[in-house]
């Protein structure tokens, strides 16, 4: 009899915990629902599809009642992803059989007409409670749903699927528009329109007669996503058994909190690239426990062809090497500290370079949140550059004064603290700060941020009170002078940062743009490190150039 690992299993009826447990003995009417999340194309890092794929074999020879359900994010985050705009993972999803999926903020990220494609693509229920469309054209989400109802046997259980609303500006703001304004919304606002939508879902459910309602979320548990958070929305309804979340990559075997009416929800997570695959199970006798398994020492040998097929494809144009670099680059501290979002790095002066030099701009910008991996020392290959800029954005350059440029950098140290660190985590980081070329400033953390957002998270205003300071522009003469509030610099970035009011801002979207969606940005990072620095990454980005000083 085969054993695994569970980090934790509660049982909701007596609130045990059972650290390890022994998940063989044939249950004909068990209930199994496996969960994923935020997988982020991780195909095969840790458990992996192909191992996820023998779990669920296994757990069929428990039971026929099992439901394979992913809580988003999982298309987008490594090179599988973006050369296919997310279709290989969702092959590898059909491949593994999953039933139910929702949809995360980076399931947008390849632009709505190839959401739509992938969902029509796809074999599972995309389930979207929380998003409306109220524009005159096409609703690319038409096929979604608010929820499922499964019958297994004499029991149906209900699963409700929801996005953050902070995807409108964690992914691109224009794809959500018609004509310069929003035609999709996420129930945004206060919260309370969020609750009272995802109460009446649930009051359907059981109207039709769902034995248990499961909601599946893409919110986070965390404070910073209030008053959206899984932990919100469980305390502002009633009716729901279990929530099953994603979004801040949280590995959560089993919480347990109080409903509107003092009853207790469960509420679990399961990390991020398959570290974790979470099972829950409904007993015939109505027990609901929920756990994280993460030792699983088998893989599906099907699944593990398929995957190796599509990596097949394309891997030995990617693995070409195209450049070498004699040292580390990286957004993180030696000890695993995320500073990209925070600090100025090494790899976000690299990437900021690359716009600048390839756009001839005065000015170049990146995101922090748009780079998302190192590239180490020695050979540097395509996959290791699609790695860095995986989201597929364009390069834009834009006409802008020194004042929106001076706005701009101050939305982006709206998060900043004077340290970067505490217990060993990341603190005061957001994916909208700006690693910068061409110009250099310093934040005053002392100085309370002025920044204010609206409904929509876009950026409503800005207060007197600055954070930026000192900001100065480098000169044709290779010399830093400072900035000119009323001058028109040139600006080059990414569509998402310029034209489509990504970080919650649309200072630069109306300017004259002058380069508008050329090649891709790890294209640009391609031609600056290949062409202009001849393919080699040298000692000028050995450490930080005191481009951003944090007081």
């Amino acid at each position: 009899m085969k054993r695994y690992r569970i980090l934790s299993i509660v049982l909701a009826a007596i609130l045990a915990v059972v650290l390890l447990a022994d998940l063989g003995g044939k249950k004909d009417e068990d209930i199994i629902i496996l969960f994923t999340n935020d997988v982020h194309c991780g195909v095969d890092e840790n458990i992996g599809y192909a191992g996820l794929a023998a779990y669920k074999e296994y757990c069929l020879g428990l039971t026929p009642y099992v439901t394979l359900v992913d809580c988003g994010d999982a298309i987008q985050g490594d090179l599988i992803g973006a050369v296919s705009d997310g279709e290989y993972i969702v092959d590898i999803m059909n491949e593994v059989g999953y039933d139910i999926a929702i949809l995360g903020n980076h399931e947008f990220d390849f632009g709505m007409e190839q959401l739509k494609m992938l969902i029509s693509r796809s074999n599972a229920t995309y389930l979207a409670a929380n998003v409306t469309y109220h524009g005159s054209g096409e609703n690319v989400l038409a096929d979604t749903k608010p929820y499922k109802i499964i019958s297994y046997g004499d029991t149906d259980v209900a699963f409700i699927g929801l996005s953050t609303p902070y995807t409108i500006t964690s992914s691109t703001p224009t794809y959500f528009m018609e004509d310069g304004e929003f035609v999709y919304s996420f129930a945004n606002g206060d919260g309370s329109e969020l609750y009272t939508l995802v109460q009446g879902y649930i009051d359907d459910c059981r109207a039709k007669g769902a034995d248990y309602v499961i909601l599946l979320t893409h919110l986070g548990d965390t404070e910073a996503y209030s008053p959206y958070s899984s932990v919100d929305l469980i305390r502002n309804t009633v009716g729901v058994d279990a929530l099953l979340d994603a979004h801040e990559h949280s590995v959560i075997p089993c919480e347990i909190h109080k409903n509107k009416a003092g009853q207790k929800v469960l509420l679990a997570s399961t990390g991020t690239k398959l570290n974790n695959i979470g099972r829950l199970t409904i007993t015939p006798s109505g027990n609901i426990t929920v756990g994280l398994v993460s030792d699983l020492p088998d893989r599906d040998a099907d699944t593990v062809a398929f995957i190796e097929g599509i990596k097949a494809s394309y891997e030995e144009e990617l693995n070409t090497v195209i450049a070498q670099s004699s040292l580390l680059l990286t957004g993180y501290t030696s000890d695993g500290v995320r500073l990209v979002r925070s600090r100025e790095t090494n790899i976000g002066n690299l990437c900021a370079d690359a716009y600048r030099a390839v756009a001839g701009a005065d000015i170049g910008l990146v995101n922090g949140g748009g780079v998302r991996a190192d590239i180490a020392a020695g050979g540097v290959t395509y996959a290791d550059m699609i790695a860095v800029h995986p989201f597929g954005n364009t390069l834009c350059m834009v006409e802008a004064t020194g004042r929106e440029i001076v706005d701009a950098l101050e939305v982006s140290v709206c998060e900043v603290q004077s340290e970067y660190a505490a217990d060993g985590a990341a603190v005061g980081e957001n994916g909208s700060f700006l690693q910068v070329s061409g110009i250099r400033f310093t934040i005053d953390t002392s100085v309370e941020s002025s920044v204010v957002f609206d409904e929509n998270f876009m950026l409503a205003s800005i207060g007197e009170n600055r954070r930026v300071k000192d900001v100065e522009v480098l000169g044709d003469d290779g010399e830093y002078h400072p900035i000119e509030l009323e001058r028109t610099y040139t600006v080059a970035s990414h569509n998402y940062l310029l034209a489509d009011s990504g970080c919650g801002h649309s200072i630069f979207s109306d300017n004259v743009f002058l380069i508008d969606r050329a090649m891709s940005d790890y294209e640009v990072l391609i031609t600056y490190v290949a062409d202009i620095l001849g393919g080699n990454i040298g000692e000028e980005y050995a450490a930080a150039q005191g481009r951003i000083t944090v007081k």
